[in-house]
Order: structure tokens, then sequence, then C-alpha cells
């Protein structure tokens, strides 16, 4: 009895002295465990006096029942402090201003591509893609261009295979190709846009890379003019830049279109007065355009007496430098978020 006496009186400091949940546990262990003192005294009731085994018997229960309640009692404690300090460690600070995820956007060129090729889309257009690895034949002979023209030099082409004309492989230096490539696949009428990247072996400077972009269109049916490419054009200059824009076509030479010609359009920026954007001319020039050589359709099979059409490329950093002011064509390719974040 005297013993358990002790035990009652020395368990509430022991408990109290458990900091966690943990240490609680053995606490808990070492005062009700079946190795404990209690476990063992009410395993040697039986070899009490039966007349002694009652009192024995309610001391047990009675020790053994305030020491589950002084524990009960710190195990709500310890829960409460183990609680308010996972919420001290969660705390957020809703004065803080957040951190946002920086999302990735399309690029300025790839932003004008795409609306380049939406306006001719919004008139019944298609968009045809090709291989940026050409034969000779697509990117040369099928365009008109003859095997004594400077572009097909290696000083002006990239060539993948330079030195059979049967076999040529090159780096287009044009969209043009895949025109010749839908047309043999399909036959007129034709309504076909081609952006994507083109390769020419050109020095960097402000506005040449060797590497850049163009938009072309090809137009096949019968009895098309050239008031129809005028009238195209001139369509997609006031809605690139806007209305009240005005063209004009000045007399030029491609070997893949006859009569063919530059494109100008009045400058946006000052309205036709002259200023830095037009470099005081007034006009900017935009692209080239013409109606399409007999011998092109001859050479994709299609006959120059039953149809006729019209072509026209630009450039698509041509189109984002004027547009936007930007001053050198490395920009594009440079990935300067202090330059791309301002098309954002």
């Amino acid at each position: 009895m005297d013993e358990l006496q002790q035990i009652a009186q020395g368990a509430p400091a022991l408990i109290g002295a458990a900091q966690s949940l943990e240490e609680l546990k053995a606490v808990e262990t070492e005062l009700l465990g079946k190795n404990s003192v209690i476990a063992q005294k009410r395993r040697g009731l039986g070899a009490l006096d039966p007349a002694d085994r009652p009192t024995v018997g309610a001391k047990i229960n009675e020790v053994f029942t305030a020491i589950q309640a002084n524990l009960s009692d710190r195990q709500r404690q310890l829960e409460i402090i183990e609680e308010n300090a996972l919420l001290v460690g969660d705390r957020v600070d809703v004065t803080v201003p957040h951190v946002r995820s920086q999302f990735g956007t399309q690029h300025i060129l790839t932003t004008v591509m795409d609306e380049v090729s939406d306006i001719f889309v919004s008139l019944g257009y298609r968009v045809a893609a090709g291989p940026e690895i050409e034969t000779a034949w697509y990117n040369f002979d099928a365009l008109n261009t003859p095997s004594s023209h400077p572009a097909r030099a290696e000083s002006d082409t990239l060539y993948v295979d330079f030195g059979d004309p049967a076999d040529e492989m090159l780096l287009r230096t044009q969209t043009s190709p895949v025109q010749a490539r839908y047309m043999q696949q399909h036959e007129p009428p034709v309504h076909v846009v081609v952006p994507g990247r083109v390769f020419r072996s050109d020095s960097l400077d402000a506005t040449h890379s060797p590497v850049f972009h163009q938009v072309e269109g090809l137009v096949v049916d019968t009895d098309i003019t050239f008031a129809d490419l005028k009238g195209t054009l001139e369509y997609f200059a006031r809605t690139f830049f806007g209305a009240g824009r005005v063209i004009k076509l000045i007399p030029h030479f491609f070997p893949f279109t006859e009569p063919s010609a530059e494109m100008h359009v009045s400058c946006f920026a000052c309205d036709g007065s002259g200023c830095r954007v037009c470099s005081n001319s007034g006009w900017i020039e935009l692209m080239g355009c013409g109606m399409v050589d007999p011998n092109v359709f001859e050479a994709v099979g299609y006959d120059p007496s039953k149809v006729s059409g019209f072509a026209f490329g630009m450039g698509v950093e041509r189109l984002a430098m004027v547009r936007h002011g930007i001053t050198h064509i490395k920009h594009f390719f440079e990935n300067d978020l202090r330059v791309l974040g301002q098309f954002v």
C-alpha cells in the first residue's frame, strides 16, 4: 500500500515533466504498462490474504484511475501546444505581396506570323508548310530561277550538298518551294499562305540575318489579274497597319513572277509626311509581288493558258521592326526580356 501511495504522489510530477506526446507515451508505459509496479500489484492480488484483496484492489484501481486522468489532461495540453506550434510554423502573412509565377508567351515573330496568316485566312486562304531542307529543283528550278542566277552560288545559299544539280540539297532561301509543292498536290483554284523560317548566307547587320522568317502567298485560278493582287495587298496593308493606308507598286524583277513589283505602303507613323520610320520618304518598302510566271505553272503541271495567278512575299522581321520601332534584327534572337517583354 505504501508503494502504491508513493506512485500516486510521484506520478503528477512525472507526467507534468513530459514535453511532447512521445515523452508522455513513455511515461504512460512506465506507470501503467505491463511491466509497471501497478501491473505487478494486480498480478500479485491472488497471492494476498483473501481479506486484504478488496482493500488492495480498490487502492490499485484508485491509483490507476488517478494516473490515467492525469495522463489524459497532459495529453490534451500537449496536443494544444503542438497544434499552436504547427499553426505558427504554417502562418502566412497575407500583407506580404505574393510571388507571381512567370508564364511563357509567344515570341514577337510568332505573333506577327500568326497575325499575318490570320488576315489571309479570313479571306479564305489556307496555311501551308513544307521542309526547311529543300532540293534545288523546288527552291530554284521550279520557280524559274536559271542555273546562272547569282542566288544559286554557294556565296548566297547555304547548301547541304552542292555540286550535282540533280541532287543538290540546301536550306531553303524562301518559302516559295512550298508553293510549288502545293500546286503539284492540288488542282486550281489555289489560295494559300506560307509562313516559315528561311536561310541565306547573309552577314549579320541591323536588317539582315542568315536566319529569318517569311510569309508568302499564292493565288491561282481563272481570270486572276494584277488588279486582284493590288486589291488583296491593299486590304492586308490596311488591316495590319491601320485604316487609311495606301500602297504603291513599283516595277521590279523576280524570276518567278512577270510582271513583278515592289509594294510600298504609306507610313503609318507620320501618315506620309516623313519621319524616322520611313526615312523621311513617307513610304515603307514592304514586300515583293507579281503575277506568276507561266514557266512556274508549266513546272508544276498547270496549263498557263487556262489559269493565272499572283504571288507575294514579305519578311516577318521587317514587318515587326517597322511596326514596333525595333532598330536591330539581333534583338529578336538574343532573348533579352527587356526587349521581348514589351510585346507581351
